[in-house]
């Protein structure tokens, strides 16, 4: 059984804050601000695979205004998703993102953060696309105001484990 899921996160930069995209700290004299550790990146993902069994948004199960999630991991938060769809018997098949930032370029750092989500989701690297885009000086994005990230998740149920 395939499931498909897809999500987007924003999030504010501002100065002087840290920058953490892809679990990879980013040097960056703005940062991406969240209730976590504001990693747009995954955050978008987990909600893709939440989204994939139809189980909610990201706030249900990480809610932003419960402080045990104060400045909180969001490669845990990607693992606690992954280890529950893990947990129904789901496997990544594949997974697309798409990060768009104006400044910094990241292209350096593409392969760190595929890496990282490869570890975290368990998978074959080859299965995790992280590709980045500009708003060519438009909108939010193109102001450097923020970050919009999106992702797309195919997941997979063994057939041994079907319902």
């Amino acid at each position: 059984m395939i499931k498909i899921g897809f999500s987007k996160d924003v999030h504010p930069l501002k100065e002087n804050q840290k920058f953490i995209l892809g679990g990879v700290e980013i040097s960056h004299h703005k940062g991406s601000v969240g209730h976590s550790d504001g990693d747009c990146l995954l955050h978008a993902i987990a909600e893709a695979m939440l989204g994939a069994l139809a189980l909610g948004d990201l706030g249900k199960f990480f809610p932003d205004d419960d402080p045990k999630y104060k400045d909180y991991d969001s490669k845990l938060i990607l693992k606690e998703v992954f280890d529950y769809i893990h947990s129904k018997g789901y496997e990544i098949s594949n997974l697309d993102t798409m990060v768009s930032l104006e400044k910094p370029k990241i292209r350096s750092y593409i392969k760190d953060i595929r890496e990282n989500i490869a570890s975290i989701l368990n998978c074959d690297i080859k299965l995790i696309s992280v590709k980045a885009t500009t708003f060519e000086g438009l909108g939010f994005v193109g102001r450097e105001e923020g970050i919009l990230c999106e992702a797309v998740v195919v997941i997979e149920k063994s057939d041994y484990m079907l319902d």
